[in-house]
C-alpha cells in the first residue's frame, strides 16, 4: 500500500521492544512504526487479586498512550486485529474509520480463556469478558473483515461484513511432479493442528503403504509427547523437522499434503501447498481448507473428525499417481485466486468504498 498506492501507512506496536524484539517480516522504509513499548508482562509478578488491578493500570496507560498517538497521526482509518485488543481499538475517540480483521475466526477469538487451567471463579470472568469484547466490535467497528465465508457468518450483528483471504508470497523454488513417496505436513506442534490425529491416521496408511513416508515440519510445546507417540505406535516413516527458512523446497519434493487441525483461522499451509501443486487432504474444520481445497478437484475435504474416510482418501491418492497429476494442475489454477494483487485490491477497493476520494 505504501510502496505502490502512496499510502501514508503508520504500524503501531504496543508491547513490542525494538532493542530485544526486532521485526520478524521485512518493513518498507515508507512504513512509519511507533513502538509505545508498554512494559504489561510485568504484571505476571504478581498473583491474584493484586494482578488485576496492575492489569487494570497498563489497561488504562494503553489505552491513553495509543489514543494520544493515534490523534498525532489523524488517520482516516483503523485496522485493529481480532483476537487482541480490538475493544481497545474499538472505542478509541478519533475520526478514523474502525475496521476489524477476524483473524482466528469468531467462535476462537478469546476463547482460549475458557478452556485453559483456570478456576471457576476465572472461567466465569473470563466467560464475562469474552461477550463484552465479541459485543463491542459488532457495536463499534465500522467493518470487521473476515479470511472465510464461514467466519463472516459468524457476524451477522456487526456493522458490516466483508470477506478478503490471506495470500501468500513465498517464492517457489519449483512445482512438485507428484513422484516422490512423500507426504508432508506443516504447523506449529500444538493441539489445535490435530497431529494426533495424523499419526492415528499415518497408522492405518502404513499398513498398505509402509514404502511411503510423512514428513512434518514444525516446532512447539507437543514435539516430546508427539515423537513419544510416533515410537510407542512403532512408525518408522514417519519424522518430525525443525522450522526451516526453505520450506518451498519441502513442499516441492512432496506429492501430497495433508492438514489434521481441529480448527483454523484460514490456513496459509494449505495454500503454499497448492501453489507449489501439490494436492491436498484436508478436514473440513472451521474455518478455510472448504474455500482453499475444491473437493475432489486440488484434493479432498473430509467432514472434521471423520479419521477412517480421511486415511481412505490418503490411500486413494496414494494409489493413484494419474489423480495426483491431474489434481496437481487444478491445485496450481486455484492458487492463482489468491495472488498478492488480487487480494490487496480486494483491501483497496474497500478502503475507497469507506473514505470517496476528494
Amino acid at each position: 500500500m505504501a510502496t505502490h498506492w502512496g499510502y501514508d501507512i503508520s504500524i503501531i506496536t504496543c508491547y513490542q521492544f525494538p532493542e530485544t524484539m526486532p521485526n520478524s517480516y521485512y518493513l518498507s522504509d515508507k512504513v512509519r512504526q511507533i513502538n509505545l513499548c508498554i512494559t504489561s508482562h510485568s504484571r505476571y509478578k504478581y498473583s491474584y487479586p493484586k494482578r488485576l488491578w496492575v492489569e487494570w493500570k497498563y489497561a488504562r496507560l494503553l489505552r491513553s498512550k495509543l489514543e494520544e498517538t493515534v490523534n498525532s497521526i489523524n488517520p482516516d482509518i483503523i485496522i485493529g486485529l481480532g483476537y487482541t485488543m480490538a475493544d481497545v481499538v474499538c472505542q478509541l475517540k478519533c475520526k478514523a474509520v474502525k475496521i476489524i480483521e477476524s483473524h482466528e475466526a469468531r467462535i476462537y477469538t478469546k476463547s482460549f480463556y475458557l478452556y485453559g487451567d483456570y478456576s471457576t471463579l476465572q472461567k466465569s470472568y473470563y466467560k464475562i469478558f469474552r461477550k463484552r469484547y465479541l459485543h463491542t466490535i459488532d457495536k463499534k467497528a465500522d467493518v470487521v473483515v473476515t479470511l472465510t465465508k464461514g467466519d463472516a457468518l459468524n457476524w451477522k450483528k456487526a456493522k458490516r461484513v466483508e470477506t478478503i483471504p490471506n495470500f501468500s508470497t513465498m517464492p517457489i523454488s519449483k512445482l512438485s511432479d507428484c513422484e516422490s513417496k512423500r507426504v508432508i505436513a506443516v504447523g506449529r506442534l500444538e493441539w489445535q493442528k490435530g497431529y494426533d490425529r495424523l499419526i492415528y491416521i499415518w497408522t492405518i496408511v502404513t499398513k498398505k503403504h509402509p514404502d511411503w513416508q510423512l514428513d512434518i515440519f514444525g516446532e512447539g510445546d507437543l514435539e516430546l509427547e508427539l515423537k513419544k507417540d510416533i515410537k510407542e505406535a512403532k512408525l518408522s516413516n514417519i519424522s518430525i523437522h525443525p522450522y526451516t527458512n526453505n520450506i518451498s523446497k519441502e513442499y516441492a519434493t512432496s506429492s501430497i499434503c495433508v492438514l489434521t487441525s481441529r480448527y483454523e483461522g484460514f490456513s496459509l499451509v494449505l495454500l503454499e501447498a497448492l501453489r507449489h501443486g501439490v494436492p491436498c487432504v484436508t478436514f473440513d474444520c472451521p474455518y478455510g481448507p472448504k474455500d482453499l481445497v475444491d473437493h475432489e478437484k486440488c484434493g479432498y475435504v473430509i467432514d472434521n473428525g471423520n479419521i477412517g474416510l480421511f486415511a481412505e482418501k490418503l490411500c486413494y491418492l496414494i494409489n493413484n499417481h494419474e489423480i495426483r497429476k491431474k489434481f496437481s494442475e487444478a491445485a496450481v489454477n486455484k492458487a492463482y485466486s489468491y495472488q498478492v494483487d488480487t487480494i490487496m485490491n480486494q483491501w483497496k477497493l474497500l478502503f475507497e468504498s469507506l473514505i470517496p476520494k476528494q
